[in-house]
């Protein structure tokens, strides 16, 4: 080979220098852009949209780390909430746009805050109403879920640490606020939990369409758990034999079952009204 045709020889040190580089390769370099909700916030929990955000204002139940707003829903937050503290950092809505998940809803608000605080198991008070959900994971379903259970009064809503959504983002803003009036009890294992809380005198409520008991005819008392299971599983084997009673919802239309928030909807007003009328 000719040495005009060897090709050249790198330098010992030469180092990528992006700024010599075409577009392409320099968004190369840099990696792909971040998007969707941070992966560095800890323990800290997003909220976003104007229900999710200004109830968490409202309430003063958690501390509020970081608020985002546009002028727009800033302005409205005064409005609403005369009074109540708060420091919103003003940014335009693609910068919200970035931080949370493609297409979500944020009107224009975005808040980083802690957890909520709540219950443990065992501190759970003796008139507890609670709902369980074994192995839920759509986080639009335990969404609803959450804002009718604000609506009814429960205590608080039992579920596991895996195989169910974390309490932020797109399950908050499905609550619709509902989450900051009922707080989340976290357990390893949904039947070790519900054992623990029968030894302590809760009436244990499967919520199953081939249930052997109507809420018509229901005995319901306080402390309760009603335990719902997961769309087109229905409650497993465990969680099912653990229950002291496994009702129904007798509907007379030609469809027998329900999608499970709605489910959740009508099996507590139906809970409910049994135990005021006990």
């Amino acid at each position: 080979m000719a040495d005009d045709e060897k090709p050249p020889r790198k330098r010992p040190h030469e180092r990528f220098d992006p700024g010599r580089a075409g577009p392409q390769a320099r968004n190369r370099a840099r990696g792909p852009r971040p998007r969707g909700p941070r992966a560095d916030l800890g323990d800290r929990v997003v909220l976003y949209g104007w229900h999710p955000v200004a109830e968490a204002l409202r309430s003063g139940k958690r501390r509020i780390h970081r608020l985002l707003a546009t002028e727009n829903a800033a302005r409205r937050l005064a409005e609403e909430l005369p009074g109540v503290p708060m420091n919103p950092q003003i940014v335009r809505p693609g910068e919200i746009d970035a931080l949370v998940e493609p297409d979500a809803v944020h009107q224009g608000l975005y808040a980083e805050a802690d957890p909520l605080p709540g219950y443990e198991l065992d501190t759970l008070p003796d008139d507890a109403l609670v709902l369980a959900l074994d192995q839920l994971t759509d986080p639009h379903n335990v969404g609803a879920i959450v804002r009718t259970a604000a609506a009814f009064g429960v205590t608080a809503i039992l579920t596991t640490a895996r195989h169910s959504p974390a309490a932020t983002g797109v399950l908050a803003k499905s609550a619709s606020g509902g989450l900051e009036h009922v707080p989340f009890v976290v357990v390893g294992n949904l039947g070790n939990a519900l054992d623990a809380l029968g030894d302590r005198g809760f009436l244990r409520i499967g919520l199953d369409s081939e249930g052997e008991e109507t809420f018509e005819t229901l005995q319901a008392r306080r402390p309760a758990v009603l335990v719902l299971g997961a769309e087109g599983k229905g409650l497993r084997v465990r969680t099912r034999g653990l229950c002291d009673v496994v009702a129904r919802l007798d509907m007379a239309g030609a469809i027998k079952s329900l999608n499970v928030s709605n489910a959740a909807a009508i099996a507590l007003y139906a809970l409910t009204r049994r135990i005021d009328a006990a």
